[in-house]
């Protein structure tokens, strides 16, 4: 009788595990056209868009699942960093430490978004149990290799991942353009235009801001 007095007692004590209401992909663009200096701005402007105060604190509230993934041309895309639930403000800093620092993997390859698009969207069968599905992708040409990523949309939809995008501008103006008609997808999905890889920083942070904590809050409403 003590030993399950004992055990409903710390059954009582023990708090429940939260819900996860965002799983987040981040991809990011490696190819060819990204040099060095642009990757780097890449990912220390993702670093720190993650560290802004409202973005970490609606990614700790929501129990988020973040993963990080480099992508190029066909059959080139890793999962660098592998699903991790922001449980905490440490547990988001030690996230955002890993991207900073994570390495590139690819150089002078094509752009595949939708082979991107694909093999992360498959990611998302082991963090079902969140509520929200979204690759977040970053990309500065239009696809010119693999499957296209409009024909993906429906594989998408069924599967209820948003894809939201930053068209980066360096080269392509048209680019926003291209990415609203082809590459993102459900519903209140949306594109952030960069003019180059020097906005990227700040309009990547806004674009994150946009992500978790409008729609994380109006999931909670």
């Amino acid at each position: 009788m003590v030993l399950l007095r004992t055990f409903a007692a710390c059954l009582f004590l023990t708090p429940p595990a939260m819900a996860c209401d965002l799983a987040l992909a981040l991809a990011v663009d490696v190819s060819g056209s990204v040099d060095s200096t642009e990757y780097r701005i890449q990912m220390d402007g993702l670093a720190a868009g993650l560290r802004d105060p409202l973005v970490s604190e609606a990614l700790v509230r929501s129990q988020a699942q973040l993963m990080l993934v480099q992508w190029t041309g066909a059959s080139r895309q890793k999962v660098t960093i592998p699903w991790t639930q922001i449980s905490s403000f440490e547990t988001l800093d030690e996230f955002a430490d890993k991207v900073a620092s994570d390495p590139r993997v690819w150089r002078n390859f094509s752009t595949a978004i939708g082979e991107a698009l694909e093999m992360t969207m498959s990611s998302f069968d082991t963090v079902s149990n969140c509520k929200r599905h979204l690759i977040d992708i970053s990309g500065d040409g239009v696809s010119n290799e693999g499957v296209e990523p409009s024909a993906l949309r429906k594989a998408l939809r069924t599967r209820g991942v948003t894809v939201n995008a930053i068209a980066i501008e360096e080269s392509e103006p048209d680019l926003t353009a291209y990415f609203f008609e082809n590459v993102i997808v459900g519903e209140g999905a949306f594109v952030v235009s960069a003019a180059g890889f020097a906005d990227y920083p700040e309009r990547i942070r806004k674009k994150l801001l946009r992500e978790v904590t409008q729609q994380s809050a109006a999931l909670k409403q």
